[in-house]
């Protein structure tokens, strides 16, 4: 008999579990009945306000509900800049090449270049490290270089794309902080006593940078290098190089050591 009600009261909580999952109901979308018009409007609504969360929510519902339509491929577009505003650069940097593979020949593809060089220009482990005086020998330039890559393909596909003046005003302070890096990196090697490995970053600075301030540093770093190694005909080389080029150099009298200057050389802007 025990046995018979309990199994009573177990069908009886079954059937109750049943009754209350029946009576739950999916949470109400707010958005299910908009036009493409107004999640377009809601999404960049949220998207000045900072709500990136919920701008890029909006924009995939815009872009699933209307794939076809002059909004979807804005949405698009904007989901990237949310996604780089929001701090997210691989979802960024993806929802860039996404919309370029779609859309190469859109009018406004310029921005989408532009935009990827931003994002990879404003990487939290790359030039940025320069400000914060942080060991350079322990970051990826890549970052950098990727910058590089994306503002000189927009210079080259749209040179008169409204985005092309501030790319090439951002490349030239990438030139600079590529050449400043590969000094930092033979500064690195000459003081751990690796002279040749100093000596042909340095001459790797001279070469492919020659028009940056960093070839004063990677002269004085191939003399140094060269007279460490007892060869006397590359250091006078470099030293000659180095006296017709920069005959005022600070950094010979003070030993490789630059003072600071009230104008950091990265503010070119």
């Amino acid at each position: 008999m025990q046995k018979k009600s309990l199994k009573i009261l177990l069908i009886a909580f079954m059937l109750s579990l049943s009754a209350c999952s029946l009576l739950q109901t999916e949470p109400i979308d707010e958005t299910r009945n908009w036009s493409a018009q107004k999640l377009y409007a809601e999404a960049r609504d949220e998207l000045k306000a900072g709500g990136y969360d919920k701008s890029i929510k909006y924009f995939e519902k815009l872009e699933s509900r209307y794939p076809f339509g002059t909004y979807a491929q804005q949405a698009q577009m904007d989901i990237a800049y949310a996604y780089y505003r929001s701090g997210d650069q691989a979802q960024a940097l993806a929802a860039v090449e996404r919309f370029i593979k779609l859309h190469p020949n859109h009018p406004n593809v310029d921005y989408m270049y532009y935009l990827r060089g931003l994002i990879n220009f404003n990487d939290k482990l790359s030039l940025f490290d320069f400000v914060a005086r942080q060991d350079l020998t322990e970051r990826d330039p890549r970052a950098v270089r990727e910058a590089f890559d994306s503002f000189k393909l927009l210079i080259d596909r749209f040179p008169n794309s409204i985005y092309a003046q501030d790319a090439r005003d951002r490349l030239a302070y990438l030139v600079d902080a590529m050449a400043r890096y590969d000094v930092h990196v033979a500064n690195y090697y000459f003081r751990r006593g690796a002279y040749l490995a100093a000596a042909n970053r340095a001459q790797q600075v001279v070469r492919e940078f020659k028009d940056t301030p960093a070839v004063e540093d990677a002269l004085y770093i191939m003399m140094r290098s060269y007279d460490a190694l007892g060869m006397p005909e590359l250091r006078d080389d470099a030293a000659r190089v180095f006296k017709q080029n920069f005959p005022n150099s600070e950094l010979v009298a003070s030993g490789g050591k630059r003072r600071e200057k009230a104008s950091p050389w990265w503010k070119i802007w």
